[in-house]
């Protein structure tokens, strides 16, 4: 057996391109060696600023040989179809065979490959592989027709076994392969030829290169804390900044700075948005104020001086950086001193939202008024909702959020209490955007979740106005994540909030923007369609849960379905009944029932109306008609008290009837009378259990 190591050496590889790129090297490669008959035990891939590396161990020397025998047309099948067939197989007609088949004579043929050896087929499926290969943005570079993310400036590729280690020839784009690399830059650039993987790891790191990016990560988490300890601080997690780090250095190296105390005063939002975009420094804490004092950059060489140079350098930058964002900072907030949020809101006059949903004034104040009508139903002062949406979108005019985009919100909190601003007002600006993510949580306080919804659904309304739905996989406007905020917003804090009942969230959004697009041309929302597609994201929501999606279309089609709390309580209490041998019992007779009264109704046009208990002839005929009066008697009252487990109870209390009556009564019985009576009995089945859900919708 053989080990393949393949490294293609380049110039600087972005970070944020290396983790996906190892993977498809991998892909790539072993599904082009697997294709050829090529095995192998186990691949892994690695990535470095300057290489990506792959390692394939358990080679055989070489493919097995292949014996394919493929039947072809009818020896006497006109001339167009033979010719088809020796295309396909690569063989003359004199290479065919003859044979005896059920349908007459048939021709065959005998497809025999050899062997071939593993540097053979790898030297073929290389080149392939670079010049395939799916990077998100590549170059030219020099004379050559060659594409790379970067210059590639070197190949190594070697099969190695007990014996030593052979070069696997090729040549891609003037680059030929060879058995050598090298290693850092700067500190080790001396170029040596490995034995193996585990020497050419080995070789690298004490050429100054960490080949394994989640070990250049751990060493950089490790450094950091240690940094941090020493200097009384505590390091601010960012694990997409971990990542991009390890991605820029082969030879990491933490080094601490401290933060110019003019600078202290920044909120600490804006010290770690403006150090990480623009230098990638990591934010220490000072546990005692809750400041962020200190630093930490990671650079890529092991510094005669310590690092001190480089420090140095980096300090000079971003006091640059950071003497900008303290200008933004002290301009925004004599903006508010002087003339309050309004002197920053007044701006939004000039801000388009949307081309037909006019400018971002227009929104807040649909926002504003929307809070104001929302704000009774989650618990909050409707006053404070309504000056909450006035002002929540008042940053995005600011310079701060002009420099940092990712910080709107954040800053609208940071200038409405230097407007001075209650608390809970202050809160909503930066709160009501979330939740940005499955991850994220949601706000909670009765303010900022007035304002939150009323954002999501004025944004969903507009939208739906103006017929720029969600399509397919496209999502523009990000109204899959809003209708998905709503549900979670709502569910987590156990509002009960009617979407769709009027006067209700939608109608009167759906209004607010119909004021601005009836002079358009343009109607108002469809607030059913708008509900339906909230059921779409309930379903997408409650997956994770388990909770299943045709026992939610069961419920939702019942209609009226608009306060989610409610719905996901009876969607819940039915799928604990379904999973009840009463409840699987009882959903088979439903449907036995259902089907009967649809089978009969194409023949003569069905059984509509009431059965008459009077012409119940048989003892279970008489028990059906009481359970289903009892059962009615129940459900009803229960289901107006919320409980839906009393609810589900009674329904069970129908499965031995049902069962007994499809047992020992015929249904399509002789006479017309009873034979109608007992398909409307059927349907009386129907109607009861469609009190607590539409139970032809549940599947399975």
């Amino acid at each position: 057996m053989a080990d393949l190591l393949l490294e293609l050496f380049s110039e600087e590889i972005p970070a944020r391109m290396q983790a996906r790129a190892a993977e498809d090297l991998k892909r790539l490669f072993t599904e082009a060696m697997v294709a050829r008959g090529l095995t192998y035990s186990a691949a892994a891939a690695f990535a470095t600023p300057r290489r990506l590396a792959l390692s394939v161990t358990g080679l055989p020397k070489a493919t097995m040989p292949v014996r394919e025998e493929r039947k072809g047309p009818r020896t006497d099948a006109p001339e167009a179809a033979l010719e088809g067939f020796l295309r396909s197989t690569g063989l003359s007609r004199d290479r065919l065979e003859k044979r005896a088949d059920k349908k007459g004579e048939v021709w065959f043929a005998v497809i025999e490959a050899p062997g071939r050896q593993a540097a053979e087929v790898i030297a073929e499926i290389a080149p392939e592989v670079i010049r395939a290969f799916p990077w998100p943005r590549s170059m030219r570079w020099g004379s050559g027709d060659l594409t790379w993310v970067r210059p590639l400036r070197s190949i190594l590729c070697i099969l190695s076994d007990e014996a030593g280690a052979d070069v696997v020839p090729f040549e891609i784009g003037g680059v030929a392969s060879g058995g050598e690399t090298e290693g850092h830059r700067f500190m080790a650039p001396a170029r040596f030829a490995p034995r193996d993987f585990d020497d050419y790891a080995k070789r690298l790191l004490a050429a100054k290169v960490v080949l394994d990016p989640e070990e250049r990560r751990a060493r950089i988490r490790a450094d950091m804390a240690n940094l941090a300890f020493a200097a009384g601080m505590e390091v601010v997690e960012d694990e997409g900044l971990f990542a991009e780090v390890a991605g820029l250095v082969e030879w990491p190296v933490a080094l601490m700075g401290e933060i110019e105390a003019r600078f202290l005063g920044l909120p600490p939002e804006v010290l770690r948005t403006s150090m990480k975009e623009h230098q990638k420094f990591f934010s220490l804490r000072n546990p005692k104020t809750g400041r962020i004092e200190r630093f930490v950059t990671v650079a890529n060489i092991e510094a005669p001086d310590g690092g001190a140079t480089i420090l140095k350098g980096n300090l000079r930058v971003l006091a640059a950086r950071l003497s900008d964002a303290l200008f933004f900072w002290e301009n925004d907030l004599r903006t508010v001193e002087r003339g309050g949020m309004e002197a920053l809101g007044a701006k939004l006059e000039t801000v388009t939202f949307h081309s037909k949903l006019g400018t971002q004034a227009d929104r807040v104040k649909r926002i504003a008024a929307l809070a104001r009508e929302i704000a009774p139903m989650v618990g909050a002062d409707p006053e404070a909702a309504e000056k909450a949406a006035l002002v929540c979108k008042a940053d995005l005019t600011s310079e701060m959020v002009g420099e940092f985009p990712e910080l709107q919100g954040v800053m609208g909190e940071y200038y409405a209490k230097a407007a001075w601003l209650t608390d809970n007002v202050a809160a909503a600006a930066r709160e009501h955007y979330a939740p940005l993510g499955p991850s994220d949580a949601v706000p909670t306080a009765p303010v900022s979740v007035a304002v939150a919804l009323a954002d999501k659904i004025d944004m969903l309304a507009g939208f739906w106005a103006i017929d720029e739905k969600p399509t397919g996989s496209k999502d523009p406007f990000a109204l899959r994540r809003a209708a998905l905020g709503v549900v979670r917003i709502v569910l987590d804090g156990n509002h009960r909030v009617r979407l769709n009942t009027r006067p209700g969230p939608f109608s009167v959004a759906s209004e607010l923007v119909g004021e601005r697009e009836r002079d358009n041309g343009r109607g108002y929302a469809d607030t059913n369609e708008l509900l339906a597609f909230f059921a779409d994201r309930l379903k997408v929501h409650l997956r994770g849960a388990g909770v299943r999606h045709d026992v939610i279309d069961a419920c939702f089609r019942l209609g009226g379905q608009d306060d989610l709390v409610l719905l996901v309580a009876r969607v819940r209490a039915l799928q604990a009944f379904l999973g009840t041998e009463e409840g699987a019992n009882l959903l088979a007779g439903y449907r036995r029932a259902a089907n009967i009264v649809a089978a009969e109704a194409k023949k003569d046009g069905g059984a509509e109306g009431a059965p008459d208990p009077a012409l119940a002839r048989e003892a279970e005929e008489r028990a059906l008609f009481a359970a289903l009066d009892a059962a009615e008697a129940s459900i009803g009252p229960a289901l107006e008290r919320e409980d839906f487990a009393a609810a589900m109870e009674a329904m069970a209390g129908l499965r031995a009837p049902i069962d007994a009556f499809f047992e020992k009564v015929q249904v399509n019985a002789p006479e017309p009378e009873t034979r109608l009576n007992r398909l409307r009995l059927l349907g009386r089945i129907r109607e009861v259990m469609h009190q607590v859900a539409i139970f032809s919708a549940i599947e399975g």
